[in-house]
């Protein structure tokens, strides 16, 4: 991206960015949408425009399309780091997903397969209609299964939500893409599909309800049960030397 280079550094920064900047909004827009009501869109875009503004300072001889990709990166980097130093999730919520994957890996171990979502409710004494509850509203939908295959220094972290974690190491390593994507085949068929129609295909959670004949809500409940499932099993990357 040459041309951005001009006597006038300040303006045509200025000028990338205003040409870049809907391509925050679209990000922004995406992560808004698996949040809950009480976060900014605003704040969400303000974080992405400072990743744009590092991705445009560090790329400035790639070409649109390398550059598109790593300003992807680092502006979803930006947005969810900024969510994390917020401690967006409230602490209720938050002790409610601690307690929903321990229970996941207890059933798992004691079951030999993935626990259904009755058994869950019960390990964890609740109906389920209070455990769907708990699953709406807890954050469990932050993470970009696409973000495997590039070289984003936050994914990890962001996946497994835990800031004490290696970064260098788990990333560095090629097992943890392997580890990743086993258990996602190990997810029930219904889980594997909802988060294809989503990461893949790009199906918002309306049209993914509209294929399968359930409500929206009802999809998000399976998309954020399926992380959940997903950070229980990997819970012991945090431990990578």
């Amino acid at each position: 991206m040459s041309a951005r280079r001009a006597a006038d550094p300040s303006v045509e920064m200025s000028a990338a960015v205003a040409r870049f900047s809907p391509l925050v909004e679209r990000i922004a827009q995406r992560i808004r949408a698996r949040l809950p009501a009480n976060i900014d869109l605003a704040d969400l875009i303000q974080a992405g425009l400072i990743g744009l503004m590092d991705a445009l300072s560090g790329q400035e001889n790639s070409t649109d399309q390398a550059f598109v990709a790593y300003a992807s990166m680092r502006i979803r980097g930006s947005i969810l780091d900024e969510l994390r130093n917020q401690d967006w999730l409230p602490r209720r919520a938050r002790a409610k997903e601690q307690s929903i994957r321990k229970a996941i890996g207890c059933l798992e171990q004691q079951l030999g397969r993935p626990p259904e979502e009755e058994e869950i409710a019960s390990k964890l004494g609740w109906d389920l209609k209070t455990y769907q509850s708990a699953l709406q509203n807890t954050g469990g939908q932050i993470v970009y299964l696409e973000d495997l295959s590039s070289e984003n220094e936050t994914f990890a972290g962001r996946f497994l939500r835990d800031p004490a974690a290696d970064m260098a190491s788990i990333l560095s390593s090629e097992e943890f893409a392997r580890d990743l994507q086993s258990h996602i085949r190990h997810l029930p068929e219904r889980e594997q599909l909802v988060l294809a129609l989503y990461y893949q295909d790009e199906l918002t959670l309306k049209e993914i309800g509209e294929v399968l004949d359930v409500t929206e809500s009802r999809i998000s409940q399976i998309m954020r049960q399926a992380i959940l499932r997903l950070r229980s099993q990997l819970g012991d990357w945090n431990d990578a030397p």
